[in-house]
């Protein structure tokens, strides 16, 4: 088991977590497609769950759902173990699949209803749940809609607001960003982001695009061949990431743009072959009124590299350490294995 390095996030972990696997593995035949996964998350906290197709994210997910079972480990939620109590387990926990079905000749409250009913819901409490959900994912203006009509946007929050039907402490989302486009995507994180704020849920989630991850997450776990790599805040791996990069190289990451104005090509080609010149500096490289590179210098040495750039005509307009991103994190960590 990988144990997080120390958190540095804002969720309070004194309590006990809402969402826990314990050494959970399943094998099928040879194929070990989680392999002694362990990690936690807390009420509040969203958790992005990372890493390319085959990883062992959508297993992990179906466990903790109580769609599969486990090979060996077990997984909790809200104290419930998925092996043990799958029906408490169900009652504490909302499933968002990457895909879901869509019934024929039904609107959107009939299909909240559907799912209010399936959760045992009754009279004014089944009633209060849908509008509830209706108002929270603003699909109330479309109530009475066709649910095999509605864009790929609105048909996510309706898969969101099913999970919702019943009010649970953890929601597990299998890629809900996929397909959408650029406004739909920053709704679906908004939405995301209240329910962890402001209901105080455990929500896991996995994702392709990393940049909103990064945005979005509080904490996260890179999974690669069935195993977890890493785990921890996204700020954490982020900078352990660059850190072990720094360390490795003996060197630190740098950024300088200028103001190239209208001769910004020949402006940049100036500074590349100035950079190059430079004692400490290695691996230049460069776009259009930007140059990123490697320094072995120390911070006495940054400040006299900057002082020089000025002195030397270079219109600096921003110079700073290179930021590591999620992106960057996980291709660090990961090797592009596949099972």
């Amino acid at each position: 088991m990988i144990e997080p390095v120390s958190s540095a996030a804002k969720i309070d972990q004194s309590g006990e977590p809402s969402l826990e696997l314990r050494h959970l593995h399943r094998f099928f035949g040879r194929l070990k497609a989680v392999d002694d996964v362990s990690f936690k998350a807390w009420p509040g906290q969203v958790m992005g769950f990372i890493g390319p197709n085959g990883a062992g994210k959508t297993t992990s997910m179906r466990i903790l759902a109580t769609l599969d079972t486990p090979t060996a480990g077990d997984a909790f939620v809200c104290g419930y173990s998925v092996v043990d109590d799958p029906d408490k387990v169900r009652r504490y926990l909302g499933f968002m699949p990457d895909s879901f079905g869509k019934y024929a000749n039904m609107n959107v409250v009939e299909y909240l209803d559907f799912y209010a009913r399936a959760y045992g819901l009754r009279d004014a409490q089944r009633r209060d749940a849908i509008e509830h959900v209706l108002v929270f994912t603003e699909l109330r203006k479309l109530a009475d809609k066709a649910i095999n009509t509605l864009s790929k946007g609105m048909s996510q929050r309706l898969g969101l607001g099913r999970c919702l039907i019943h009010d649970p402490q953890v929601m597990v989302l299998d890629e809900p960003a996929a397909g959408l486009d650029p406004r739909a995507r920053v709704e679906l994180r908004e939405l995301i982001r209240l329910l962890a704020t402001e209901m105080k849920k455990t929500v896991l989630i996995s994702s392709h695009i990393l940049t909103e991850l990064g945005e979005i997450c509080d904490s996260a776990a890179i999974i690669e061949a069935g195993q977890i790599l890493a785990y921890g805040t996204v700020e954490e791996i982020q900078s352990q990431q660059l850190g072990a990069s720094n360390e490795s190289a003996n060197s630190r990451s740098l950024h300088v743009r200028i103001a190239a104005g209208d001769n910004a090509q020949s402006a940049t080609h100036d500074l590349e072959k100035w950079l190059l010149e430079q004692p400490m500096i290695n691996v230049v490289q460069c776009s259009i009124s930007d140059a990123t590179f490697d320094f072995e210098g120390n911070d006495d040495d940054q400040q006299l590299l900057l002082q020089n750039l000025i002195e030397a005509g270079h219109p600096v307009t921003e110079f700073h350490g290179k930021t590591q991103s999620l992106e960057d994190a996980f291709m660090n960590i990961t090797k592009g294995i596949t099972q």
